[in-house]
């Protein structure tokens, strides 16, 4: 689907729940520890010395994925933009159109001395649908879909353990659909697109409820829900 559709919120929840259901997916997922996954070497230190590294993720809404790595003790700044594509510099619309190879992305700025690669890998899977390979929750298409982006050979050993260790674990009910990409290069997303969950909250969480994203997650990983807007004050606009 090239477009966001202009969804009511109340209508998208009851969509993204008829879709879980049709799936067979709407049954909660046994609870996990945070860090089940995680490598022992990956253990960070409590200092810092302003050292600064990147990662690049693709979790569907880049909306939605700043505002959840901005979550994490470590993370410096968060970029929305593209990545995995062949055109250069793209819009936002020449990416959901199709034809770019590009999936949205976000680029997390983190201090490496207060949060590893690997504790941000295990993260980014609690925050993703990593059994959908057409999109995720309600945005559908190659663009939205979920992507681990590795700039070095490290980083691609420990992105493929995590996939495999939580494929293995046996936690989700279907085989990991995210992939494991080489980067290559990043374009920042247009201006209104950055920090939008903080420029525009009311907006932001309307859209979030009303796209399913944390009833889904909740669904696969026994977490509980976070504490929303209702669905029914407002229409949700992607745009």
């Amino acid at each position: 689907m090239p477009h966001r559709l202009r969804y009511a919120g109340l209508a998208i929840v009851g969509l993204a729940g008829a879709v879980a259901a049709t799936m067979g997916l709407n049954q909660p997922s046994p609870q996990i520890a945070p860090d089940q996954f995680a490598q022992p070497s990956e253990l960070a230190p409590t200092t810092t010395d302003g050292a600064r590294a990147e990662a690049i993720f693709a979790g569907g809404c880049f909306w939605c994925v700043e505002a959840d790595f901005d979550k994490i003790p470590g993370v410096v700044e968060t970029i929305s933009g593209f990545a995995g594509g062949h055109v250069a510099n793209p819009s936002y619309h020449d990416v959901v159109e199709g034809g770019t190879g590009h999936l949205e992305v976000v680029k997390v700025i983190y201090d490496p001395n207060l949060v590893t690669y690997g504790t941000l890998v295990e993260k980014f899977w609690r925050t993703v649908d990593p059994i959908d390979a057409g999109g995720q929750f309600c945005d559908r298409g190659e663009s939205y879909s979920t992507a681990i982006f590795y700039s070095s050979d490290e980083e691609r050993a420990l992105a493929e353990a995590s996939r495999s260790a939580l494929d293995a674990s046996g936690v989700l009910p279907a085989k990991v659909a995210t992939k494991v990409l080489e980067f290559s290069a990043f374009w920042p997303a247009e201006t209104y697109h950055q920090d939008y969950y903080m420029k525009n909250p009311v907006r932001y969480r309307f859209y979030r409820a009303g796209c399913g994203r944390d009833q889904r997650l909740a669904f696969l990983w026994g977490a509980p829900e976070q504490a929303v807007a209702s669905s029914e004050e407002a229409t949700t606009v992607r745009p």
